[in-house]
C-alpha cells in the first residue's frame, strides 16, 4: 500500500506540497541574489572598459612618442608628427614636450563615467647615430 507523497520506491521523502513551498523560496533567493549581483557585473563591465580604453591610450601615447622623436631628428618639428600619429579623439588634449634630446606625450584616457580623470604619458628618446 503507498502513501500519498511519498516516494514509491522507498516510501521516503518529503511530500509533493514541501517540494513545492521549498522550490518557491528558491526562487525568491534567485530573485535576491540576481539584483545583488547585476550591479557588480556592471561596475566590473565599466571598469574593464575603463582599463581597456588606458591600455589603448597607452599605445597610442608610446607610438605618437616614437613618431615625434623619428621627426626630430630628422629636423622637423615634432609636435604635427605626434598629433597625427594619435587618434583623432585623443588630440585635443595631448601635450607634446621636446627637450633634452627627448619627446614626452601626454595624452588623456578617454573616460568611460564622468569624473574618471587620468592621462598617460609615453617618452622617446632622438638617438642619433
Amino acid at each position: 500500500m503507498q502513501r500519498y507523497g511519498r516516494c514509491s520506491v522507498t516510501g521516503a521523502g518529503p511530500t509533493l506540497e514541501r517540494v513545492k513551498r521549498a522550490s518557491d523560496r528558491e526562487h525568491g533567493q534567485a530573485s535576491i541574489e540576481t539584483v545583488v549581483l547585476l550591479p557588480v557585473l556592471v561596475a566590473v563591465t565599466f571598469a574593464m572598459w575603463q582599463a581597456a580604453l588606458a591600455g589603448w591610450t597607452l599605445v597610442s601615447a608610446q607610438s605618437a612618442a616614437r613618431a615625434a622623436a623619428r621627426a626630430a631628428l630628422a629636423g622637423s618639428p615634432a609636435r604635427p608628427a605626434a598629433l597625427a600619429a594619435l587618434p583623432e579623439a585623443m588630440r585635443r588634449g595631448a601635450r607634446i614636450d621636446e627637450g633634452g634630446g627627448t619627446v614626452t606625450v601626454r595624452v588623456p584616457i578617454p573616460a568611460v563615467l564622468p569624473g574618471f580623470d587620468a592621462d598617460v604619458a609615453a617618452s622617446a628618446a632622438e638617438v642619433r647615430s
